[in-house]
């Protein structure tokens, strides 16, 4: 298939996920935000109009298992563990219920909401949410809210880009803040962060955070930072590198040390290759 065609392809797909979506919410009436759902690891309140994270919990009742499965050696009884971009808390609650503290940082309002609910629905108590974008500096951003996928919610991109806007999402403030100035009294062993391109400016305004954490995992995909953020992959990798000494990269099956961080995932760029979670390690 021609790359013409596959894009075709891929755009006809996220139309129809829109209007799924759209004709979902439109038949349950407009009074009904949120349905709730039984997975596997708790009582979710999802958005009727989100088909990405919500469909799947609706259809298959899970979702994150991999990334869980990754992390599960560094979620001990004493780890504090921070989400940066934690959606509706599908991995900030099976975390919660394995570590002493979580701390879940969500930009989206409504989506942070329906993380609130989910928080009391499985009556987590060791889980802070916090309704804030992560950045380089205290600003105020523009945001995409994605309705189809609202895990894809995102500052306005550098690029308007079909994938980022094919749901008509609105557009709206939100404030943004760098994490070592908020969260300057906190540390943690662990931080997982997917923040759909905003990553590197989370990432430079949260060195003291880094320097602390023993793991990171952390959403790489290249259209994201050329796209979104307008950053090149070495610059992404130059605010992480100083801080950890290896990269798993779990759909290459593959570990690398600090001096292959940049070439490695630069080539997968070049290939437009991503990965959701990469994880970066302290030896």
């Amino acid at each position: 298939m021609s790359k013409s065609l596959a894009a075709l392809k891929s755009n006809l797909i996220l139309l129809v996920r829109s209007w799924m979506g759209a004709l979902l919410t439109q038949m349950l009436g407009p009074r009904v935000t949120a349905v709730v759902v039984d997975t596997d690891y708790g009582r979710f309140a999802i958005a009727p109009e989100d088909y990405e994270i919500g469909h799947r919990l609706r259809k298959n009742g899970i979702y994150g298992q991999t990334e869980l499965h990754i992390l599960d050696p560094y979620l001990t009884p004493q780890a504090r563990v921070l989400i940066v971009g934690a959606h509706i808390g599908t991995l900030a609650i099976p975390i919660a219920q394995k570590v002493a503290q979580v701390v879940a940082i969500e930009a989206n309002p409504a989506t942070y909401s329906l993380l609130q609910m989910n928080l009391a629905l499985n009556g987590i108590t060791n889980c802070q949410g916090i309704e804030i974008a992560a950045s380089n500096q205290t600003e105020t951003l523009e945001f995409l809210i994605n309705r189809a996928n609202s895990g894809g919610t995102k500052r306005v991109p550098k690029l308007k880009k079909f994938i980022y806007y094919y749901d008509k999402p609105e557009t709206q403030k939100i404030q943004a803040v760098s994490l070592d100035e908020y969260l300057a009294d906190r540390d943690f062993e662990v931080i997982l962060m997917d923040i759909e391109g905003s990553e590197y400016f989370a990432l430079l305004g949260m060195q003291r955070l880094l320097s602390k954490a023993q793991v990171l995992m952390v959403e790489f995909l290249p259209h994201h930072l050329s796209n979104v953020s307008g950053v090149t992959v070495a610059e992404f990798v130059g605010a992480i590198a100083p801080h950890f000494s290896s990269l798993q990269i779990p759909s290459q099956e593959v570990v690398l040390t600090a001096p292959d961080f940049v070439s490695h995932l630069e080539a997968m760029a070049d290939a437009q290759q991503g990965d959701d979670s990469i994880v970066f390690t302290k030896d």
